[in-house]
């Protein structure tokens, strides 16, 4: 039961934090298990059986945005203000009602009445304030913050108990965007430290959690929204694709997620964009790849037509830009940088003779599971720039491991390393994925300049086609002027689906999966 609260008019929240290092939740020790510690996994037609590529590394609401996370939390347990539809791109009412720009500067949401968590506690402006204070102003090192916000302060007021207030440092014609990527919490929560199993107003609950072994969610019976037909969902996690499809054609799962077309699903599987954007990351800060004809030759050693015929069956395109078609900004003329090995090498024997230490051992780091047949893709990539003249050296890591190199602050003392990324931009619109990415300070990027920066800000403050203009100049540029990508592919993804279940994966399902979604299928045609 939650404590009472009380609601103070006009309370501005700024919450005194400690800063913690972690990815994940300190609690997160094997054999811990969390919520009902007695509970039966006995095969029910009113549970969901879901297989992923990894466990998730925490369910802590602010790190929705991590893939692995945001699948099971987002729109399960924890739901947001405002919510992106995946279909059209527009922004829908969730937890809030209505929202309006109320000056330059401020924007107002009303908040929807009669919604409570599961524990049975009122939601409220205080939770919505609390909320978007502890993921943008604290310093708990929340992930949406980083991708979302940056290094932006918001003053949040709870004005009454169904308004709350947001006050941008400068004007933002894209805050009720941010803010759908802000997951509703209790302001009972703990505003220090990442929590390990977050209470929501979601359509389900956690049920418990061995780690290491499963994830179970249970239906929150309390939902203020239609009851989802499935009362309960159990997630397992397997690393190889054909185990996770076997599970599904063998019945021991209904769902089973990122497949390659190889990994067996047969009739069963469900291909769909996926709205993934793979791509090598470059350390330019550190020798060979402070040198631009290094980069330029990492680039143009990326068969990426071949990748995706060959590794990924077509399932995909190859790629000359970090967004995909949907996103304001993309750039349809933007071409793939045309495989060449010829000029690869010669670009770094140029920078050899130049005295660039291209000797110099890179570490090609990558992330098990991180999508269908991402080992082999990591080989053919080191075995090109092998023939290209660098010393490459290939490093697989478990999510946590690979973290440590994705976002800031970067581990010291690393030497040069390329980082296979996979970024889905979900939000729609190219200011997440060039703030995060490809700013000088950017929460996943390694360098930038004061001038690529600028042609960032001022694409930032425009609307429409202007907006969709600048944006697609600033993606244009990027390859031109800082060279920080090579690009490999737009994915699309393949999901096994038991005829038992009904659902339509879309361009949202790898982030986010919603269970209140899925039915019971009609299969009396074919009994």
């Amino acid at each position: 039961m939650s404590p009472a609260r009380s609601l103070q008019q006009g309370t501005r929240y700024r919450a005194v934090v400690v800063a913690t290092a972690a990815l994940t939740v300190p609690a997160l020790v094997t054999g811990c298990s969390v919520a009902n510690s007695s509970h039966s996994d006995a095969a029910s037609p009113d549970t969901l059986r879901i297989v992923l590529p990894q466990e998730p590394p925490t369910l802590e609401p602010c790190d929705a945005s991590l893939t692995s996370t945001g699948v099971v939390v987002r729109s399960n347990i924890t739901e947001p203000l405002v919510e992106r539809n995946a279909d059209t791109g527009d922004l829908e009412p969730k937890l809030a009602d209505s929202w309006e720009q109320t000056s330059d500067t401020v924007w107002t949401f009303r908040i929807r009445p009669g919604v409570t968590f599961s524990d049975g506690s009122v939601f409220d402006a205080e939770d919505a304030a609390f909320s978007i204070d502890r993921t943008v102003n604290s310093t708990i090192g929340c992930d949406v913050d980083g991708y979302v916000f940056g290094d932006d302060e918001l003053v949040v007021n709870a004005i009454d108990p169904s308004t709350v207030t947001v006050q941008t440092p400068a004007a933002d014609p894209i805050l009720p965007l941010r803010i759908s990527f802000v997951e509703m919490v209790p302001s009972t929560t703990d505003a220090q430290d990442k929590v390990r199993d977050p209470i929501g107003t979601g359509p389900y609950e956690i049920d418990y959690w061995d780690h290491g072994q499963r994830l179970a969610l249970a239906r929150n019976d309390t939902y203020w929204g239609p009851a989802p037909e499935y009362t309960r969902a159990i997630y397992q996690w397997r690393t190889e694709g054909s185990v996770r499809a076997a599970m599904v054609t063998n019945d021991e799962a209904e769902l089973a997620t990122y497949l390659g077309p190889e990994d067996g699903a047969g009739d069963l599987g469900v291909a769909y964009p996926n709205n993934e954007t793979t791509a090598l990351r470059m350390m330019a800060t550190e020798p060979p790849l402070d040198d631009y004809r290094v980069r330029e030759a990492i680039d143009l050693s990326v068969n990426r037509a071949g990748i995706v015929k060959a590794l990924f069956q077509g399932l995909g395109e190859p790629a000359g830009q970090l967004v995909g078609s949907s996103i304001v900004g993309f750039d349809p003329d933007l071409q793939p940088t045309p495989y060449d090995s010829d000029r690869a090498a010669q670009l770094v024997a140029e920078a050899k003779a130049d005295g660039v230490p291209v000797d110099n051992q890179i570490r090609l780091i990558g992330r098990t599971g991180q999508f269908p047949k991402i080992n082999e893709t990591i080989e053919v990539i080191q075995n090109s720039l092998s023939k290209a003249g660098l010393n490459v050296k290939i490093e697989m890591m478990d999510t946590a491991g690979q973290m440590q190199y994705q976002i800031r602050p970067f581990p010291q003392g690393t030497g040069p390393i390329l980082l296979m990324i996979q970024h889905g931009n979900q939000a729609g619109d190219a200011q997440f994925t060039v703030d995060q990415y490809m700013r000088s300070d950017g929460y996943q990027s390694y360098f930038g300049s004061p001038g690529y920066d600028a042609q960032i800000d001022a694409a930032e403050q425009l609307v429409g086609d202007e907006r969709q203009d600048a944006f697609a100049s600033v993606l244009a540029n990027e390859p031109k002027e800082i060279r920080q990508f090579a690009y490999i592919a737009h994915m699309n993804a393949v999901l096994a689906k038991s005829p038992t279940v009904q659902y339509a994966p879309n361009s949202a399902t790898g982030d986010e999966m919603r269970l209140s979604e899925m039915t019971h299928a009609d299969t009396s045609a074919n009994g």
